[in-house]
């Protein structure tokens, strides 16, 4: 694909160029002397020369609601920048909340859809007694400010009211999805030490139910810290566990209904979310965010990116345990209408989505570039067979959308929508490039940088590629940038992963390539993290499954690249003496992970060999056969290995025809 011509396949319409939040930010500025842009890319110029100036216009246009305003913008505009709005006092659940509390009544904002219970609906005013009443239950533990609060939840309901009663309490919300095993649930909530848990009594995916029982009480047993937890009864027939640490959800609730919800101010810096990395070099790292920056970031990306207002619906397919699931939950700030979901997009088929959309009249719909690939494979054509006028724009992300995707929405979906396949991550819990009303989008590629983000790619040397691959940059600094790492004093560990690589400057470890046109293409990861379907996994969540397996000795995890795009497990063991890979050893592996980890990274392969590649220091490189399974040579150094010969074994092992399984493991589409 030549990137300078590639095809538009959408314009701004006039209502977009003129009625859009975008359209209406560009006349406010006028109107408040900041100044007078003409089109998008004059606009994100000034964004970024002028970091002070963008990101007060923008408090000032959503309107934060503070009961101090700010004594300065920026006190250190250096990265890691430090001291964003100081002096001001606010709460991030109660600006989520403004509409509702301005309104509090039976306009529906929450729609709950799951394969587990009938449809959930809640008003603006049943929303706020929610919030209050399990804010005076928590209250009753002792939960304050500070204070961790943690949730093993599906998307339903409760966990967006945990999440806006914790917050506005000052204490701090971190989730989990309900299929992530006890271990790698205990490797995230296991280091932040929550007081209380919430978790469900079971789930259902795909038809198929999923009780959730022993191993709630195996985390409760095993968490430190923990003085009480919530169940929430989400799988019919399953029951509450047996354990008085467990209070049923309507129990609380009904104990404290009176109880009107509270908005703790605190500095804009106060941690709101703990999210996680994905746990690629050991357990994940706890990445913390702050309210002002969450909050200032996501009204940019979904008042003026996205262009969601009141009378709009958004409908993002995700999981509590994916960081899309925070960033939908900030819509609510828009006086938009939630449309949750909880369950398998393919349940019964793919159409179920499509389905919802027309059911409920949604405007603005996001998923993954594999569930809109699988569509296309199956050759569907929802814009024919469902009602979807009221659709205007669809996000994508959790990997690079194709260009036949591309051309796929727009030939069976819609030919008025604004695809805006979306770019960022857990660690800025946002977007570097996306979509805007004021864009043309692109065949293949995501339309523009987001406002107030200056991002490059960058070659080994630190040098801006101007328009070839390199690794994504960032040089502004952005509120939503996380406020540290959880226990991580000093910020030591927090400087290493982003800004040791180029002093002064944020790596992302994405390859991007930016068009002449202002577009994004992104072309994966540098590092070995698996994002099989666009859920994403660390290799080292999966050794500590494997390896804890007396039958193996070693082994190494890679993302083999599949034709469409995606990419899919392999696994390579070595076996213990006196022990082979054979049909049920296999089984006993997936399993295993399957149960601990993740089913949605069960390996698709999994191959035995004598031994896996090294360093001299004594680090395995699962770069290096990445790399090989990419058909990419060159570059690899095999004299920084302490047994090169590995690599060859392994190039064997693969080149080998393997037989696959009868059914595919559950995978996110």
């Amino acid at each position: 694909m030549t990137t300078e011509r590639a095809e538009i396949l959408w314009q701004p319409d006039a209502r977009a160029l003129n009625d859009s939040a975008m359209a209406r930010y560009l006349a406010w500025l006028a109107d408040h002397d900041y100044g007078w842009f003409v089109g998008y890319r004059a606009l994100h110029q000034w964004s970024i020369t002028q970091p002070e100036a963008f990101w007060e216009s923008l408090w000032r246009f959503t309107g934060v609601i503070a009961s101090r305003s700010y004594t300065r913008v920026l006190a250190d505009p250096g990265l890691p920048a430090r001291g964003w709005f100081e002096g001001a006092r606010l709460n991030f659940a109660e600006n989520l909340l403004r509409h509702a509390l301005r309104s509090p009544d039976t306009q529906e904002c929450v729609t709950e859809v799951s394969e587990s219970r009938a449809t959930v609906r809640l008003g603006r005013g049943a929303l706020l007694a929610q919030v209050g009443a399990l804010q005076g239950w928590l209250r009753a533990q002792g939960v304050g400010v500070g204070d961790r609060v943690a949730g093993v939840v599906a998307n339903t309901h409760e966990a967006l009211v945990a999440m806006l009663a914790t917050t506005g309490l000052g204490a701090i919300w971190s989730s989990a999805s309900p299929d992530f095993g006890t271990a790698a649930i205990l490797d995230r909530f296991g280091q932040i030490r929550p007081k209380v848990l919430l978790t469900v009594t079971g789930y259902r995916y795909q038809g198929r139910d999923h009780d959730r029982g022993a191993q709630n009480r195996a985390l409760a047993a095993a968490l430190p810290g923990l003085e009480r937890a919530l169940s929430i009864a989400l799988l019919p027939g399953s029951a509450h566990p047996d354990d008085p640490v467990f209070v049923p959800w309507e129990q609380a609730l009904t104990a404290h209904a009176d109880n009107v919800p509270e908005f703790v101010q605190l500095p804009p810096d106060h941690p709101v979310y703990i999210l996680y990395s994905s746990g690629t070099t050991g357990v994940p790292k706890c990445i913390v965010h702050g309210a002002a920056g969450m909050l200032l970031n996501h009204s940019k990306e979904l008042l003026l990116h996205a262009d969601l207002g009141p009378g709009d619906s958004l409908c993002y397919f995700t999981t509590t345990g994916w960081m899309m699931w925070n960033w939908m939950a900030s819509a609510l700030l828009t006086g938009a209408r939630l449309v949750l979901y909880d369950g398998s997009p393919a349940q019964p088929s793919l159409e179920r989505l499509w389905a919802l959309l027309a059911q409920e009249r949604v405007s603005h719909f996001g998923t993954s570039a594999k569930y809109l690939g699988n569509c296309r494979k199956q050759g569907l054509t929802p814009g024919t067979d469902h009602d979807l006028t009221a659709l205007r724009v669809l996000f994508s992300t959790g990997s690079p959308l194709l260009a036949e995707d591309y051309d796929w929405v727009y030939e069976a979906v819609g030919r008025e929508l604004m695809l805006s396949s979306i770019s960022g991550g857990t660690d800025i819990c946002g977007c570097f490039v996306g979509g805007s009303p004021l864009v043309a989008v692109r065949r293949g590629e995501i339309p523009c940088r987001l406002l107030g983000v200056d991002v490059r790619a960058f070659d080994p040397e630190g040098r801006d590629t101007k328009g070839a691959h390199g690794e994504l940059v960032c040089l502004s600094p952005l509120p939503c940038m996380p406020v540290g790492f959880w226990d991580d004093a000093d910020g030591s560990r927090y400087r290493d992963a982003y800004f040791s690589r180029f002093p002064g400057v944020w790596a992302h470890g994405d390859f991007v390539e930016f068009t002449a046109h202002g577009g994004a293409i992104i072309h994966g990861r540098a590092d070995a993290t698996l994002n099989p379907g666009g859920v994403r996994i660390g290799t080292a969540e999966l050794y500590r499954q494997v390896e804890t397996l007396p039958e193996i000795a070693d082994s190494l995890v890679v993302g083999a690249p599949l034709p469409d795009g995606d990419v899919e497990v392999l696994l390579l063991v070595v076996m213990a003496e006196g022990h082979a890979l054979d049909a049920a050893m296999i089984q006993t592996i997936r399993q295993r992970i399957r149960a601990n980890a993740s089913p949605r990274h069960v390996p698709a392969r999994i191959l035995a060999v004598s031994q896996v590649p090294y360093t001299r220091s004594g680090k395995k490189v699962e770069l290096a056969v990445a790399r090989m399974l990419r058909g990419e040579t060159g570059g690899d150094n095999a004299h920084a290995l302490a047994n090169p010969e590995a690599l060859t074994e392994i190039a064997a092992a693969i080149a080998e025809p393997a037989p696959r399984r009868s059914s595919a493991p559950t995978a996110a589409v």
